[in-house]
């Protein structure tokens, strides 16, 4: 069976796309602080959050991680080794050119943001050489997009349920996308470390 990192390596992404929800705080600390400069691939980061307040996210995440975070904006360029995430009430997707859009379009599995949003734009927009990470969450937002990276050659990646907050979110992603592999965030960040600093 290949390993995280051989398979990371196999497919060179340029895009990590990753998905939570409930519980996704825990699990992003786990995962964010852990990726390295340079990591040749840029971040994007979808929570589901209140729509009607601004997402404190990228103040939490900026001081405890190496990587720039930044909240996304609408038409700007996403830089390889940076984090964007979605901003509350916004969709979030990606151009082929690595031009960021947000979408004001109606909700997506009762969210907006959406998990399945960003994941069917990342692997439309850069098939195998993306990754896409569904994390703790309470419902099934980010199965149907994972399933759709997978098809279109990418690499998905579930947090183990018996590690999440919240057990329902992987579960989903399990079953709908058979993923690569199915890891503790803290595994998931050493193996990007490994794989960044090696790229």
């Amino acid at each position: 069976m290949t390993t995280p990192i051989a398979a990371l390596k196999a497919h060179d992404p340029r895009v990590l796309a990753i998905g939570a929800s409930a519980g996704a705080v825990e699990a992003l600390l786990d995962l964010l602080p852990g990726l390295p400069p340079g990591l040749p691939a840029t971040v994007l980061v979808v929570v589901h959050v209140p729509r009607d307040r601004r997402s404190a996210l990228p103040m939490l995440f900026a001081p405890r991680c190496v990587l720039p975070v930044l909240e996304a904006e609408d038409k700007i360029g996403a830089d390889p080794g940076h984090v964007y995430f979605a901003p509350a009430g916004y969709h979030l997707l990606v151009e082929r050119d690595g031009t960021l859009a947000l979408s004001s379009d109606d909700l997506v599995n009762m969210s907006r943001p959406s998990i399945d949003v960003l994941f069917e734009s990342v692997a439309y927009g850069f098939g195998p050489r993306t990754l896409g990470i569904v994390l703790s969450g309470a419902n099934a937002d980010g199965a149907r997009g994972l399933a759709c990276i997978r098809e279109r050659g990418g690499l998905g990646w579930v947090q183990d349920p018996t590690t999440a907050r919240v057990a329902l979110m992987p579960e989903a992603a399990i079953a709908a996308a058979h993923p690569d592999a199915v890891l503790a965030p803290a595994a998931m960040a050493d193996a990007l470390a490994q794989w960044g600093a090696a790229a």
